[in-house]
């Protein structure tokens, strides 16, 4: 029995979307994916109690994320310790990019209108698909809704609200429209206003002392997206622009000057701008073809004023950045167990800024990947190699890095020893790095333009195993992966002659052993309540042995947990629907220095959310009250940033 939430599936090859929320749907599963991959999707993915797609990816086995310091705090993610800049996030299809200093802010991007968020160690398997597939040590990957409409219905309307904690405010709308049977469109906006002020307690050395609230969290921001879909003979396209606009306080790290006073005034603007296409085509029996372009314009403010806050130097910049890309994939199929993919992709990367000395570097880079997939009997094999090509140019002679060109491979299997028994045995490797980002390079005072890239390689081999019941316990998913990675010149930043001056350097070695586990469940009991689990387990050693003459080579790194975890269990009953939701995060130090002034205590939260759908004629309506953090407990993801205790939302959509 297949139910709406589906993990480990590859959404890339899929041109509509079926919304199933409320239906059960009888039959195998999906087969499972080749490479290590989670996905969240439909209606279990809309009853977790969660933001953003930050909050939703905690949930996952093998992730870390940043948080700093709750709703207006920076969210980035961490995929098998290997740092977030090595992890791509794909928008429909087309990598999100950030040339200035490779990370994506998921905290901006909304669940309203998402259908599906999923991770992939290594790289997906699906064979059609970009040279920027390739080209990232883990991928996130999120999907949003297609429009489907029942019968004759032509448009679909879902208007919904939320309130709760923190003064919030969250409106938003989605119109989908059917023009005919080959063309549709989508229009979604969301605007979301939150004080961010939460109480939090303080700790010293000696224990709590104070209570104080968070500030300077607020935000204001707004989304919207506008999307048409189409239809050919034997394929697909859709267009789609993205817009957000944000003011946001960065709270800061709560570290007291005096008595009763955590101050910190930063402030951030952001606007963010992206057209996108995407044409895919089957043009023969043994020929597929796929498209992409995207154009994208960031602007970004940050602004931070010591008449607010006297611990700070004045700075208030203003950062531009724009990309221009285009890439094209083809698949040809030359035996049904043979089939092969060639890709190249271009991106042109320009960033400005208005620093002191700013060199305003543009970027060039070329990607071309060959790929190669054999399926014979219950072996699957799969084998790419990606070829990087940047060049950088500046308006100050002398300034630019040198070109930079590199070979990197990968190699997966999968094994399915027997022909009635879902079981499959899956190993990879790979080899990839990651460019230095333009700040790394050339960010005035600080950038080393004699950076190399950095490497990671990893190693991995798991399990899979599925299984469905004709009684009350009707299916049972298990995967489970154990990895070695490396990671090599890492980039880290060290300090000159004064704090105020720091320079980037190839110094960094690290090696991470872990095991990444997924016990998943569906019940039905009665024949009319339905029970689905989810629990994941990761455990890692992160070690950092850069330093041989250090005290604390190969000492944990930094926020790395030795344990971690995840428990999502989920009841449903005519129309009702109980979730709760757990997340632990074990000991870890703050620092490469593993020593007790660094050590961090273990954090854990429980969540709970009830909600009620309602039919009134042809609208319906759906009700959702959550409770976050229920035992309030005080805790920090990142030192001095606290998060918020205790807190409720409200949610209510009407659709039509």
């Amino acid at each position: 029995m297949v139910h709406s939430s589906v993990m480990a599936q590859d959404f890339s090859d899929i041109d509509s979307v079926q919304n199933i929320e409320e239906v059960t749907v009888y039959g195998r599963r999906n087969v499972p994916s080749v490479i290590p991959a989670q996905t969240l999707a439909g209606a279990e993915l809309k009853k977790l109690s969660s933001n953003s797609v930050a909050d939703a990816i905690r949930y996952f086995s093998g992730v870390q994320i940043k948080d700093y310091g709750g709703i207006g705090g920076l969210k980035t993610v961490n995929i098998r310790s290997m740092g977030s800049q090595h992890v791509g996030v794909f928008y429909d299809g087309i990598q999100l990019g950030n040339a200035q200093n490779g990370q994506i802010d998921l905290g901006r991007f909304s669940l309203d209108n998402m259908e599906a968020v999923s991770i992939y160690n290594g790289q997906k398997s699906s064979m059609l698909q970009s040279a920027k597939d390739y080209a990232s040590a883990g991928s996130i990957y999120m999907r949003t809704r297609t429009p489907y409409f029942d019968g004759d219905k032509n448009n679909n309307l879902d208007v919904g609200f939320k309130t709760g904690s923190f003064g919030t405010a969250n409106p938003s709308v989605l119109w989908e429209h059917r023009f005919n049977d080959k063309i549709s469109s989508s229009v979604s906006a969301e605007y979301l206003y939150t004080t961010g002020r939460y109480k939090f307690s303080y700790s010293k050395v000696d224990g709590y002392d104070t209570t104080e609230v968070r500030r300077n969290g607020d935000v204001s921001a707004l989304r919207a997206e506008a999307a048409l879909f189409g239809t050919l003979n034997d394929g697909r396209w859709r267009v789609k622009t993205y817009f957000y606009d944000s003011e946001r306080g960065y709270p800061g790290a709560s570290v007291r000057e005096e008595p009763g006073k955590f101050k910190n005034e930063d402030r951030q603007w952001d606007r963010n701008f992206f057209v996108q296409g995407s044409f895919n085509k089957t043009v023969a029996s043994f020929y597929n073809v796929m498209v992409n372009a995207k154009y994208a314009y960031d602007y970004l403010r940050y602004m931070s004023d010591p008449r607010l806050d006297v611990s700070t130097m004045f700075v208030d910049n203003r950062y531009r950045q724009q990309e221009c890309y285009l890439s094209a994939a083809n698949e040809f199929t030359l035996f049904k167990w043979w089939s092969l993919n060639l890709a190249a992709d271009y991106q042109y990367n320009t960033l400005d800024a208005d620093l002191n000395e700013f060199v305003y570097p543009r970027r060039n880079t070329v990607l071309a990947a060959a790929a190669t997939s054999f399926n014979v009997g219950g072996l699957m094999l799969q084998g790419s190699l990606l070829y990087t090509f940047v060049r950088d140019r500046t308006d100050i002679g002398g300034a630019t890095a040198g070109d930079k060109h590199e070979y990197t491979p990968s190699v997966i299997a999968k094994y399915k020893p027997f022909k009635k028994h879902d079981f499959n045995i899956r190993a990879f490797y790979k080899r990839i790095f990651r460019m230095p980002t333009l700040n790394d390079l050339y960010y005035t005072f600080i950038g080393n333009k004699y950076l190399k890239p950095e490497y990671t390689t990893q190693y991995n081999a798991g399990f899979f195993y599925s299984r469905e019941f004709k009684r009350s316990f009707q299916y049972l998913e298990v995967q489970a992966d154990a990895y070695f990675n490396q990671v090599e010149d890492k980039i880290i930043a060290t300090p000159t002659s004064n704090q105020f001056q720091w320079t980037m350097l190839n110094l960094g070695y690290v090696e991470i052993r872990g095991i990444d586990a997924v016990v998943q469940t569906t019940w039905l009991f009665g024949g009319k309540v339905q029970m689905n689990t989810r629990f994941s387990y990761t455990y890692q050693k992160a070690q950092d042995f850069t330093d041989k003459n250090s005290p604390y080579y190969g000492s944990q790194i930094p926020y790395i947990p030795w344990h971690s975890g995840s428990a999502v269990i989920g009841l449903g009953y005519r129309g009702w629907g109980l979730n709760y939701s757990f997340i632990y995060t074990g000991e870890r130090y703050e620092s490469v220095a593993n020593i007790p002034e660094n050590y961090a205590q273990p954090w854990y939260t429980h969540d709970m959310s009830l909600s009620k759908t309602f039919n009134i004629g042809k609208v319906r309506l759906r009700a959702t009250g959550e409770i976050n953090n229920i035992f309030n407990q005080q805790y920090e993801v990142v030192q001095c940033y606290p998060m918020p205790g205790t807190n409720f939302k409200i949610k209510i959509n009407v659709m039509i």
